[in-house]
């Protein structure tokens, strides 16, 4: 368990590698002429941290937020120079304990919300010690079995 995030960022030697960018969009209806045509690279760390020095990455395990998209196994980007707001899906520690969860309020108390129904919402009180590490901001997961069966 991570007990000084500040300390883990701190370390953290973010480098930037930039990858070849296909300059034509990819429509995801019918299909379009393609262009055989490169745009300038673009860095991923630049695209996906708004903020590099205050961003870290986390791999999710369990499946309370499938119905936000994040998926068991994925990689989220969370930005801890963005304040939480209502709605954000936001890494929390609560009682020691790490967890992804969407942050509600409700009579001015904080909740943290799963995106499964099999997980109850969670009210968080004053004894349990919330503490919002930051903002998920983007999800990188893959889309399963890559192999290609012959046509």
């Amino acid at each position: 368990m991570l007990t000084s995030l500040h300390d883990f960022i701190a370390s953290a030697h973010l480098t930037t590698r930039e990858l070849p960018l296909f300059g034509c969009p990819v429509p995801a209806g019918f299909p379009s002429p393609a262009d055989d045509h490169l745009d300038a690279p673009l860095d991923l760390t630049r695209h996906l941290f708004r903020h590099p020095a205050s961003t870290f990455l986390a791999r999710v395990s369990g499946d309370s937020m499938l119905g936000a998209g994040i998926h068991p196994g994925d990689l989220v980007a969370v930005d801890r120079a963005l304040r939480a707001r209502e709605g954000s899906i936001v890494v929390a520690v609560v009682e020691g304990e790490h967890t992804i969860k969407r942050l509600r309020y409700r009579a001015g108390r904080p909740w943290l919300v799963a995106e499964n129904a099999r997980y109850p919402p969670l009210a968080v009180g004053e004894e349990q010690g919330l503490a919002v590490w930051g903002v998920v901001t983007h999800v990188i997961h893959a889309l399963g079995d890559h192999q290609v069966a012959a046509v």
